[in-house]
């Protein structure tokens, strides 16, 4: 079993410490915006986690990937709990990449691979895009 602790430290601020021992400091308080929320924190480990698995698997597919950037927006419910119930992630690739690898590397990321994704869809519609953009030089 894995283990997090989250340790108040005054207002609505805390610092939480990953089972990677990892410390964080999270704020609650959208007024003083002083480190990321809860809720923002499940936008940048949704993009995190398929930005891993798009790298990975088009490593794999031998794609010339010079970048990426992946966009997660989102509306939450307007009734506590105020969970995600829309969900877009837009990927913004750069590189000599072929359209079905990107596509199935989105899809394969999407569907199978990552964890975030998975939980989250079960309170939100999830929908993905993608850009291709030329390669540098």
């Amino acid at each position: 079993m894995q283990t997090a602790s989250v340790q108040w430290i005054g207002e609505e601020k805390f610092v939480a410490i990953g089972p990677s021992g990892h410390a964080m400091t999270i704020d609650s308080d959208r007024g003083s915006n002083k480190a990321p929320g809860p809720m923002e924190l499940l936008l940048m480990a949704l993009g995190a986690c398929t930005a891993t698995d798009v790298v990975s698997i088009l490593k794999k597919k031998r794609q010339k990937l010079e970048s990426l950037e992946v966009i997660c927006s989102g509306e939450r419910a307007t009734e506590p709990p105020k969970v995600w119930v829309k969900l877009e992630v837009l990927y913004r690739l750069r590189g000599a990449l072929e359209e079905a690898a990107v596509t199935r590397a989105i899809e394969l990321s999407e569907q199978k691979y990552c964890s975030v994704s998975a939980m989250l869809q079960k309170t939100a519609k999830l929908t993905w895009r993608h850009e291709i953009l030329p390669p540098t030089g």
